[in-house]
């Protein structure tokens, strides 16, 4: 499969729209706008088009329960609205794949309980031949699904937030939405069929090009706006690679709060792209649009066009250490400081750790090969010589020739941070 061209697809699916050839699924007028000049291609629009009304990061925490079914107790999660964000001391000593118990919740609204023997996945749309509206669908139950070859793939989840609450900790930039700090991550076996298996036994035509899964949870309303159930297209290249329609996570059938029965797995995208509880899949001959690729999961910001960016795909480049924020060690005893590395452009190849706040760097030892859509785990040794409060920092290169930067490029809804982060403890 030739590699996708990210910014060539975006701006080719800008020139399709401008051709009156894409159609948009909640698409707010001004994000029309932004997008077109993001590519620098603002022009007159047609009239008489319904967008929907704005709406803000949908990554905000809710004001009510989380909503989530399994037990999240505090020394694995920190719970954060809607969401359970994993904490990173509680990885230590587990392996490489994240447990299932302790793997990080991203809800929009709360986790649906979904009957096996009634869930079907229906494929239809303009890019599948006998299929091209809703009522001609193409079903699939969970058996049939699993009637298909199935295949295993190790990849990380990551939600494009991960790391947001450092723009403010160690930048002084504030940014609204859910404040993670690193655990918006998990790695984990993922198996099921893949996406292009059953793209193609329903009938893919030569002339697609967007697949627009949606998830079965409610509709994400906010500030008076109803955005729908969340969906995000993805262009056909990316669908026909490496995505599974994944019914098992390490070994077990998924549980509700990580898509059961079925979700999709996209890996190295970020995480809204691997849509949980997937109940249907349009397949377009034209580019296809959501609130999830135009207002949300794009750069804002002062370093960006005016318009925003391209919709976010690949994820970026992070370490941390597997120590709780302000851990006491003892001085003058060597202790093994682990941690873990991971990036959405390839495997990571190197990690440095400084102990010194960052005056000097030495090389960790990996335990892991560099892994395309996974993390390496690795550890250094350290010996404080004596009591005083240090900052510990980590960071990774990888495969791609990029290497963690001191400051992450600020944007508006605190995406993608990949700097360095500094890890306080105390000695003594």
């Amino acid at each position: 499969m030739t590699p996708i061209n990210e910014v060539a697809y975006d701006r080719h699916r800008l020139r399709q729209w401008l051709t009156r050839t894409a159609r948009a699924d909640g698409l707010p007028r001004r994000d029309l706008f932004a997008l077109l000049a993001a590519a620098g291609m603002a022009t007159a629009l047609p009239t008489g088009t319904a967008y929907a009304a704005d709406g803000p990061d949908p990554a905000a925490p809710a004001a009510a329960g989380p909503g989530i079914v399994k037990p999240l107790p505090p020394e694995w999660f920190t719970v954060r609205g809607t969401n359970a964000e994993t904490n990173f001391p509680a990885l230590r000593g587990t392996g490489y794949h994240t447990p299932v118990d302790r793997f990080f919740v991203r809800n929009h609204t709360s986790t649906p309980r979904l009957a096996e023997a009634d869930w079907r996945l229906r494929l239809w749309g303009s890019g599948l031949r006998g299929s091209v509206d809703y009522a001609r669908a193409i079903e699939l139950d969970l058996a049939a699904l699993r009637r298909l070859p199935a295949h295993t793939h190790t990849a990380a989840i990551e939600c494009a937030g991960n790391g947001r609450s450092f723009y403010a900790s160690q930048q002084g930039r504030p940014v609204p939405g859910t404040a993670w700090t690193l655990g918006g991550i998990g790695v984990a076996r993922w198996r099921g069929a893949r996406l292009a298996d059953v793209l193609h036994r329903a009938g893919l035509r030569r002339e697609a090009v967007d697949v627009l899964p949606r998830g079965l949870d409610d509709p994400y309303v906010s500030g008076g706006v109803d955005f729908g159930r969340v969906r995000r297209p993805l262009p056909v290249a990316k669908a026909l690679d490496d995505v599974l329609l994944a019914y098992e996570m390490n070994g077990e059938p998924l549980g509700p709060d990580h898509g059961a029965p079925v979700r999709l797995v996209v890996p190295s995208w970020v995480g809204i792209a691997s849509i949980k509880w997937v109940g249907d899949i349009e397949v377009a001959t034209q580019p296809l649009y959501s609130p999830w690729n135009t207002e949300f999961y794009r750069l804002f910001g002062p370093d960006y066009p005016d318009g925003g960016s391209p919709p976010l795909t690949r994820q970026t480049l992070k370490s941390a250490f597997e120590l709780p924020f302000g851990a006491r060690l003892a001085p003058r005893v060597t202790h093994r400081l682990p941690g873990r590395s991971w990036s959405g452009a390839g495997g990571v190849r190197r990690v440095e750790v400084s102990t010194d706040g960052g005056a000097n760097w030495r090389r960790a030892r990996l335990r892991d090969e560099p892994r395309r859509d996974g993390w390496v785990r690795w550890s250094v040794d350290w010996r404080p010589a004596g009591p005083g409060s240090v900052e510990l920092l980590a960071r990774a290169s990888d495969t791609a020739g990029r290497t963690q930067p001191d400051r992450a490029i600020f944007n508006t809804q605190g995406y993608l941070f990949d700097a360095v982060v500094r890890h306080p403890v105390t000695v003594g």
